[in-house]
């Protein structure tokens, strides 16, 4: 966890480690996603669907499909 302070330009340096986390360099594009307090920010997928491939398939395959195929019993 990094401090940052707000400019009066309302801008702040995103600090070095959180860039490198990111794997983001200068010019790359970032999305800012507000969550009550908190916001999260994440590195623009260039490919959306790239990005959300498989995302559900470690809650939603095992959880919901072994209750599928139970009710078919």
């Amino acid at each position: 966890m990094r401090e940052v302070k707000l400019s009066s330009k309302n801008q702040i340096v995103i600090p070095r480690e959180a860039r490198e986390a990111l794997q983001t360099k200068p010019g790359d594009k970032l999305l800012c996603i507000p969550r009550g307090n908190l916001v999260i920010v994440i590195a623009k997928p260039k490919k959306y669907s790239k990005a959300l491939r498989g995302l559900a398939r470690a809650v939603y395959a095992e959880e919901y499909l072994d209750k599928e195929r139970n009710s078919w019993e």
